[in-house]
């Protein structure tokens, strides 16, 4: 900055103020003797001067002290400046640099929305394909209809063929047989069906009394063993496992149905279908004979309250884990009985066992139910479908599964010599974990196999596809069995009173 003040002069001439009030008051005679020379004249250089502070001075200092003030706070402010634009150069290249993140970030969005859009349509192509696949099957199944009419119609013209024994008139124009032309050529429909594979024999095993069927079997029997002499040791297999069936499972399919379809001598089973029949049959459970009902407690059910209803039904469940280790045993003596089962490894023997132990035990409750409850107490006792439905989950849900497998496994309608040889297809299972040595297992379950093969097709020989049929059942046991161990798992949890009868406890442990 520049000073545009008048600059004042620093120093006085030696006079003070009270020198000129003395003046003043004088008689203003100043005896002042005339110089005549110079050097009577004192020299100005001479002369001392005192410095005066005027006033001029005081204001330039304060000028200056403003004026440094005024620089120092310019610096600072520039200082900070200075600092504000490195802070803002400091976002910007942040900014910058987030920037080409996002630039990096972008092809790598466009690459997942590209796979996102692939993604998307794959799924529309799976439904496309779902829906086609829907209606092929839709069409498949009005195929099998018509072909199961169609079959239906050539089964029974040729039953009437065989029975009333018709002789059509030859043709040799090898005529083509369908569904519209079947009626224009009886002969060559007639050779169709023998071409196909239908039996002469197979005819004969109609509607007819038991006792004539068992001797038709029995000439084929014969004559197959005449053809085929691997077809009698499968026989005499079958004939052992049947055997051993009988003697180890006290309640057998046909004792059952008996049961059921009141065509038994016994006194009719003790129905359980509310929370007070069961408090008047729980006692006799696990009884093989159950006394008369007279001397049944009889119980209103206003004395049925929660707490008791809850003890009631851990009773009767620790009533059912007793009876299913019965049943451990009675599938463990059958085992025994498989010929060259005792012959493998005794890990095997119970690694199989492990296993197979609660599946044979669902097969062996089919039997025993049927849409309205199932018989428990070897037969004595009835418990309604609707009354295991009523109590509380999980005990609720635990039956339900084994209710539905078992109407669709008895539609089959096997007997008990079927149902042995299954057992026992059953036990031979090589592809359970944790067994050390497949082979010899996988040969035994292969005979029994062909033994079971060959017995429902003499057993049941209008029955198409049977055999397979029963096979298929084995898949849906597995899950029926890794179902009943979850709801095993979630009442270890839920009840705390809840104890697991040992030998279930063992074969449950890292099971499925």
């Amino acid at each position: 900055m520049v000073d545009t003040q008048t600059f004042s002069w620093p120093m006085g001439f030696g006079l003070s103020a009270l020198d000129l009030e003395g003046l003043d008051d004088s008689s203003h005679s100043m005896d002042m003797k005339p110089f005549s020379t110079l050097s009577d004249y004192t020299p100005i250089s001479d002369i001392e001067y005192a410095p005066s502070p005027g006033q001029s001075e005081t204001t330039h200092m304060m000028d200056l002290t403003h004026m440094y003030n005024y620089r120092a706070q310019e610096n600072n402010y520039r200082a900070q400046e200075n600092n504000y634009r490195a802070h803002e150069n400091n976002y910007r290249a942040h900014e910058n640099n987030y920037r080409l993140h996002e630039n990096s970030y972008r092809p790598q969005e466009n690459s997942y929305r590209v796979q996102e859009n692939s993604y998307s349509a794959q799924e529309n192509s799976y439904r496309t394909q779902e829906s086609s696949y829907k209606t092929q099957e839709s069409s498949y199944r009005t195929q099998e209809s018509s072909y199961r009419t169609q079959e239906s119609s050539y089964r029974g013209f040729f039953r009437r063929t065989i029975r009333l024994k018709l002789v059509y008139d030859h043709c040799d124009l090898h005529c083509r047989i369908h569904k519209k032309s079947r009626n224009k050529c009886q002969y060559c429909r007639f050779q169709k069906c023998l071409m196909v594979g239908m039996s002469h024999n197979a005819i004969r095993f109609g509607r007819m009394p038991q006792a004539e069927k068992e001797k038709l079997l029995a000439e084929v029997s014969s004559d197959l063993e005449h053809m085929h002499p691997e077809a009698a040791d499968l026989r005499t297999l079958a004939k052992h496992l049947y055997e051993s069936y009988l003697k180890n499972f006290p309640l057998t399919k046909a004792k059952a149905r008996a049961i059921l379809s009141g065509k038994t001598n016994d006194n009719a089973p003790f129905v359980i279908h509310d929370m007070k029949s069961l408090l008047e049959g729980e006692q006799f459970i696990n009884c093989r004979q159950i006394p008369r009902q007279d001397h049944h407690r009889r119980l209103s059910m206003s004395s049925v309250q929660s707490d008791l209803q809850r003890e009631v039904e851990l009773r009767f469940f620790h009533s059912c884990q007793s009876r299913s280790a019965e049943a451990v045993s009675e599938v463990t003596e059958f085992a025994k009985s498989i010929p060259g089962f005792l012959n493998l490894d005794l890990n095997d023997q119970v690694t199989l066992l492990k296993y197979a132990v609660i599946e044979v035990i669902i097969i062996m409750m089919a039997p025993l139910m049927n849409k309205d409850g199932t018989l428990i107490s070897y037969g004595q006792i009835f418990m309604t479908r609707e009354f295991l439905k009523s109590l509380r989950k999980p005990f609720s849900e635990m039956m339900e599964p084994k209710f539905e497998f078992s109407v669709k496994f008895n539609m089959l309608e096997l007997d008990d010599s079927d149902m042995a040889l299954f057992l026992a297809v059953i036990i031979l299972s090589g592809d359970r974990p944790g067994l050390l040595n497949v082979k010899p297992i996988e040969d035994l379950q292969e005979n029994v196999l062909h033994s079971l093969e060959l017995h429902l097709k003499m057993n049941h020989p209008d029955t198409l596809h049977l055999f397979a049929k029963v096979l298929q059942k084995m898949t849906d046991l597995r899950q029926i069995v890794s179902d009943h161990v979850h709801f095993i798992q979630l009442l270890k949890e839920s009840e705390i009173n809840m104890c697991l009868h040992p030998l279930l406890q063992e074969i449950m442990k890292d099971l499925y």
